[in-house]
């Protein structure tokens, strides 16, 4: 089913409309991702709206919609107006997650039509992947993958988190990335005990944990992994609490495959760390879906207690964070099935000394 008819297949209820403002939404129903626009789906039809820096890009690569453009004459809410009248809509349901108090005020105010939230229903369809988008997403990672081999041989004492973050941006984009998935992440030493951590002027030395969380963005859909790797050499400490963080992470993988809960999953690996001694240094969830979002919905999370769906693609990411000194996080993606799930992630995990 193309996703332009999942989007129509929630139109027999509240709303007869969707109205679509998020890049991400408007890239799923189009299949195409144009950086601004607004999109309104209904049975009756359906259009996509731009202005002049998009409208060819639109009009060339964009099926299964009418492609207008907007301007200083005839802006937005002129075009989505005539479409409620030509489409005899009277409900749109409107994407609360992604519009400011002003961008709603303003569409509550202009638009001939009653706006319903209906975020929940309008990005539920992306929990579950085509194989179409799975492999954009394969081709993403193995871009990352390759970024990774690449890095390696170019950490060395001496250099700035800022500068690998460079060059690890520069090798996402070099194999083929068309963005990035996100800002990556570029920790060293003592810095590592951030899981988010931002790269500064820290300069990298013998004995550092450097872990980088990164990923590359293929055709819009993202790509996501973290490497945790020491240089020069590694106290028997550090070996300790990474072989204990792989060790939770293979666990939990073992346990994925559709139909277990969310919470269950993250319990394999966050028992594996408990039972270490380190329970109260892994305060985040084991893990998390994406796609056209480097964090979308199901999660693997002590929150989520509803069985995952076959076809969802989540990261697979325990930790352990000790204040002060360092800290190990080791990333995959799993794309699960009925019987297991697929790691696409081909880096290796051992502990490597560079």
């Amino acid at each position: 089913m193309k996703n332009l008819e999942k989007y129509r297949s929630l139109l027999d209820g509240e709303v007869d409309g969707l109205l679509l403002t998020s890049r991400y939404s408007r890239h799923y129903g189009a299949e195409f991702d144009i950086a601004e626009g607004v999109a309104i789906v209904t049975k009756a039809g359906c259009r996509y709206f731009t202005d002049s820096r998009y409208i060819e890009s639109a009009q060339n690569n964009i099926k299964d919609f009418e492609v207008l453009d907007v301007h200083q004459g005839c802006g937005y809410f002129q075009r989505l107006n005539d479409a409620i009248a030509d489409f005899g809509v009277t409900a749109l349901g409107y994407e609360e997650n992604y519009l400011t108090v002003a961008e709603l005020m303003g569409y509550e105010k202009n638009l001939n039509a009653k706006l319903v939230p209906y975020n929940k229903e309008i990005s539920g369809f992306r929990g579950v992947k085509e194989e179409w988008e799975l492999s954009l997403m394969r081709k993403a990672q193995t871009i990352t993958d390759k970024a990774f081999s690449e890095v390696l041989g170019r950490i060395k004492p001496g250099m700035t988190e800022l500068e690998l973050q460079a060059e690890l941006i520069y090798c996402m984009y070099k194999n083929g990335g068309t963005g990035l998935a996100f800002d990556p992440i570029v920790v060293s030493g003592p810095n590592t005990s951030l899981p988010h951590g931002v790269a500064g002027e820290r300069v990298i030395q013998p004995g550092d944990f450097v872990t980088m969380d990164f990923g590359a963005s293929y055709m819009g859909y993202c790509s996501d992994m973290t490497r945790t790797v020491a240089v020069g050499f590694a106290t028997e400490e550090m070996k300790t609490v990474y072989n204990t963080v792989l060790k939770a992470q293979e666990s939990a993988i073992a346990a994925t495959k559709a139909g277990i809960p969310g919470k269950d999953i993250d319990a394999v690996a966050r028992k594996v760390i408990a039972d270490a001694g380190y329970g109260q240094y892994f305060g985040h969830g084991y893990g998390h879906s994406l796609g056209l979002e480097i964090h979308e919905a199901p999660n693997v999370n002590t929150g989520n207690p509803n069985p995952m769906p076959a076809g969802a693609i989540c990261s697979a990411e325990p930790g352990i964070y000790l204040p002060g000194k360092f800290g190990v996080r080791i990333e995959d993606v799993t794309i699960l099935t009925e019987d297991g799930c697929e790691d696409i992630t081909a880096s290796p995990k051992h502990l490597i000394i560079v």
